[in-house]
């Protein structure tokens, strides 16, 4: 098959791999879609060329997260899925044309209401935002909520399911996507090349930075005594460097210990349970993947460019049904910025 393998710090190829064995209890998926995150360019870092080091796994590492397509082979002892099933999830190496999880991974149905293409937008985004709005930011029912970087694809994922929790959102974006966003039901939108946030008087119970744009200092003008501030994952990689996303996130933390507001950091972790409620979500309409871009997987690089500037709104999607030949791309790690 065909697949987007990294080779080392800054390279990755379209090169012919082998085919992934199916377990017993193994569901085989043709990729139909995906999409770009910044946990995809891991692999490129630094960071990631250790890790894979010190795991000793090979150099070689198939790149991508989020993925639908169709169920191409099960194995013997595989009961909830059968080969023809349309299903969508999130499970490394993605950029392929098959990849082979375990049925009890985060893996469910794709929703008949939903496109292939929508569906491969949303493991890692969908569950990003619906982690930090229900469990980290423990949002409730008439919350007044903020949601500081809400045009990338965190962001549009995170109004939608918090106006679906039935949460006040005011969203924080740039001036291009104002509208955009009141569409997807903020009843709040603040151009933030006009107005700022932390200066508005308003008083919040929960704070999504997935912009990463502002301190701690200047959010707590807006929490109210108690609130949450939940610092996303992908927020950090706005920063130029590695270091430098670490000291954001360690000054976080350290900061929110000397006030009444709490501070959270996190990562999203990929399950089927929060597969299945952004699946339920995407069935009711209260959920829906906004895609800026579509390119295809030898149109990568251009992605991973596009995806650097930092101005997608929405999510950027991959074809993975039509390809050609690529040559090797150089992607430099730190120009990483948040989805």
């Amino acid at each position: 098959m065909k697949a987007i393998v990294c080779e080392k710090r800054g390279v990755m190829k379209l090169e012919e791999i082998e085919l992934p064995a199916v377990p017993d209890d193994g569901v085989l998926v043709r990729v139909h879609a995906s999409s770009v995150n910044p946990v995809d360019l891991f692999p490129l870092s630094g960071a990631g060329r250790l890790m894979r080091k010190l795991a000793r796994k090979p150099k070689r590492d198939v790149m991508g997260t989020d993925f639908a397509g169709t169920v191409q082979s099960v194995g013997k002892d595989v009961t909830r899925f059968r080969p023809g099933d349309e299903v969508f999830g999130g499970e490394h190496g993605s950029f392929a044309e098959y990849i082979c999880l375990s049925e009890s991974d985060a893996l469910a149905r794709k929703p008949a209401n939903v496109s292939l293409e929508q569906a491969g937008c949303v493991a890692v985004a969908a569950l990003t935002a619906l982690q930090a709005i229900r469990d980290h930011g423990q949002v409730k029912p008439g919350h007044e909520v903020l949601i500081n970087g809400a045009s990338g694809g965190v962001g549009t994922f995170a109004v939608q399911i918090a106006r679906a929790l039935g949460a006040e959102v005011t969203a924080v974006c740039s001036p291009r996507n104002v509208d955009a966003i009141r569409s997807l039901g903020a009843q709040r939108v603040i151009d933030y090349t006009r107005e700022d946030f932390t200066k508005s008087g308003q008083r919040y119970d929960a704070l999504i930075d997935i912009a990463g744009s502002r301190s701690l200092s200047d959010c707590r003008r807006v929490l109210q005594p108690g609130s949450i501030f939940v610092l996303v994952g992908a927020a950090a990689v706005q920063h130029t460097n590695e270091m430098k996303a670490f000291g954001h996130i360690i000054g976080t933390r350290m900061r929110s210990m000397r006030g009444r507001q709490k501070a959270v950091f996190f990562i999203a972790k990929l399950t089927q349970k929060d597969m299945e409620a952004i699946a339920g979500l995407m069935v009711s309409g209260k959920v829906t993947s906004v895609i800026d871009r579509r390119y295809t997987l030898d149109q990568l690089e251009d992605a991973f460019a596009y995806f650097n500037e930092g101005h997608a709104r929405g999510k950027i999607a991959l074809d993975l049904m039509r390809h050609e030949p690529a040559k090797a791309a150089a992607v430099a790690p730190q120009e990483l910025v948040t989805g």
